[in-house]
């Protein structure tokens, strides 16, 4: 029975994923409907702190673009790319990592791609090399930023464990950072010079091509909203304020002893305010602060395209992860005494996990959710799944994730691209030697500093 339950669960990540958009959640209820009423399980909890911290640190992300501050960013970013264009190569990937890190989405890193396949191209320079490293640099900066879904899923796994937001990130950046460097160096002269590559010729043969190439700057922001500087301040300080608490939690406002509390108020053992109750109300008081302070609209925030995005984002983990859960919960037993011998020893193995499930549900924080509590049950230390975190950047794989399609299309070169075979496509390599590096660095960091 445990197979056929496997086989429901992965023809509806398969099914959900090739619908994209909220697919994989209504795909994951329909599985979760089939293990009740099939097979007879007892649905596990709805991942509700994940969901709401998504709502939360997206709906900011919403304003921030909704009042000009993504612009503002866009057109400082522009000038250092444009200042130093022979090497976009370099600074490209890096910026859009800086950007994801900072937003803690992905999807803002599609304001600064046209800028930098724009800069590549009028410096001859191969694109695909800037922008494949750009899309796995937005993918590692998931697992890197402190207000992303993918962090806070790892804190409200491992927070009971003793481990603070600081831990994760001091593993996480320095691990993801290295994996760059390294990606960077292996995609530095990949491929033919735009001189010499074949199709670029032949479109360069068609004098409309030439002239598109040539014309005006892709990206180039003539004007700024008022409260667009205003909205970066206030995103900023929402971002650090996640820092702080998470970093430090003795800093967390305190209410006594929690045996004065009825169980649902947001408070730990100690009194203390619990840390994801806390990124929703920083970041929702942010947009607040944005709306108030930055002249802008509260339906303009909900008419940017992240705030849609924020939606998707929700029902694809509230679904996939609740139905995975589920069957997690009720076969474990059997996947313990499975995978209990593997793990134990061979314990990096755990990685190959991460990164296969995440290539399915294109969700680090999903994956992060769906299998770090399989990782504590199957004896992994905390500090040992925090450097394998890198490993739920497994989205590059099957290349059909948004941020990766629309890379291809910025790059009117056509040398980024997905090959014949689909899997041999331009992101593919840096993607499998980025996110290995950084796995490798991540094990080596924890066991130093954790």
């Amino acid at each position: 029975m445990i197979f056929a339950q496997l086989a429901v669960v992965l023809i509806c990540i398969f099914i959900g994923a090739r619908m994209s958009g909220i697919g994989l959640g209504v795909m994951g209820m329909i599985g979760l409907l089939v293990m009740i009423f099939v097979f007879g399980l007892v649905p596990s909890d709805p991942p509700l702190e994940v969901m709401l911290i998504i709502m939360s640190v997206v709906t900011a992300a919403a304003a921030l673009q909704a009042a000009g501050g993504m612009d503002y960013l866009v057109q400082v970013a522009g000038k250092i790319l444009r200042s130093n264009p022979k090497q976009i190569t370099f600074l490209g990937p890096f910026i859009t990592y800086a950007f994801v890190l900072f937003a803690g989405t992905a999807h803002i890193s599609y304001s600064i791609m046209p800028i930098i396949a724009e800069v590549a191209i009028k410096n001859r320079i191969r694109p695909e090399r800037a922008m494949s490293m750009s899309v796995i640099g937005a993918y590692m900066a998931i697992t890197a930023s402190p207000v992303s879904a993918a962090a806070a899923a790892m804190l409200t796994v491992l927070g009971a464990s003793g481990v603070k937001l600081f831990d994760i990130l001091m593993i996480a950046i320095p691990a993801t950072l290295i994996g760059m460097v390294v990606g960077i160096l292996f995609v530095w002269k990949r491929g033919k010079e735009l001189s010499e590559d074949p199709e670029f010729l032949e479109r360069m043969k068609d004098p409309v091509f030439v002239k598109n190439l040539e014309g005006k700057d892709q990206g180039t922001i003539t004007s700024l909203a008022p409260g667009a500087v205003k909205s970066v301040i206030i995103f900023a300080l929402a971002v650090v304020s996640v820092v702080v608490f998470g970093s430090f939690p003795q800093l967390l406002p305190e209410f006594g002893n929690k045996e004065g509390f009825h169980p649902g108020f947001a408070v730990n053992d100690a009194g203390h305010l619990l840390m994801p109750s806390m990124i929703m109300i920083l970041m929702l008081a942010a947009t607040g602060l944005i709306i108030l302070l930055a002249d802008t609209p509260a339906g303009k925030v909900t008419k940017a395209s992240l705030f849609s995005s924020a939606g998707q984002a929700t029902i694809a983990v509230f679904g996939v992860v609740w139905m995975s859960s589920t069957f997690m919960d009720n076969n474990f037993a059997a996947i313990q005494s499975t995978l209990g011998d593997l793990v134990a020893s061979y314990p990096w193995s755990f990685a190959i996990a991460l990164f296969v499930l995440s290539m399915l549900l294109y969700s680090q924080a999903s994956t992060a959710k769906a299998l770090m509590p399989l990782g504590l049950s199957l004896g992994l230390p905390p500090a040992y799944l925090i450097g394998l975190f890198p490993a739920c950047n497994g989205h590059f794989f099957i290349p059909g994730y948004p941020t990766l399609l629309m890379a291809i299309e910025f790059d009117r070169t056509g040398t980024t691209r997905i090959g014949k075979y689909v899997l041999n496509h331009s992101f593919m390599l840096p993607g499998l030697i980025t996110t290995a590096v950084s796995v490798l660095a991540g094990l080596l960091l924890q066991s130093l500093l954790l």
